[in-house]
């Protein structure tokens, strides 16, 4: 892995570090914890903040982890102190637009295209997640790395 590159952590990846009970869950800690130790630049948006804060505050019977909001934004803040947040411009919103246009993406799929458009617009390229699936439509714009991959040092 190429030390000097920063990457766009998604929102998984927060989601799996938080709950020692998901697959790859230590996999995720080497990301956050890590990473950074060894000059890895972690990256992330307003839009994967949100939805972990949306996901780590539903109910654990609606496929949420199930913490209080004061927990929920703790650990939030933890994370994103090891993180530049990139900001989501008029250039997000055309870049967007552009991957939409392109049939690259529509209905859900749009979320990831926003991530995708972020680190476009940002001058940066790569990505970690768990869902690589997600993102393989994107594969010629910016590299995807599998958080399966990752392992302790």
């Amino acid at each position: 892995m190429t030390v000097d590159r920063p990457v766009l952590v998604d929102t998984n990846i927060l989601l799996t570090a938080t709950a020692p009970n998901r697959p790859f869950y230590q996999a995720a800690l080497t990301v956050l914890n890590e990473w950074p130790n060894r000059g890895i630049r972690l990256l992330t948006s307003g839009q994967v903040l949100r939805e972990y804060l949306a996901v780590a505050t539903r109910p654990a019977s609606l496929n949420g982890l199930g913490l209080s909001v004061v927990l929920a934004l703790e650990n939030l803040q933890r994370m994103r102190r090891r993180m530049r947040v990139l900001e989501e411009t008029v250039a997000t919103a055309s870049q967007l637009a552009r991957l939409v246009s392109d049939g690259l993406c529509s209905g859900k799929q749009i979320h990831d295209a926003n991530l995708v458009a972020t680190l476009l617009t940002s001058g940066e390229g790569r990505l970690i997640t768990a869902n690589v699936r997600d993102f393989r439509r994107f594969g010629k714009l910016i590299e995807v790395l599998e958080l399966s991959s990752v392992g302790p040092r």
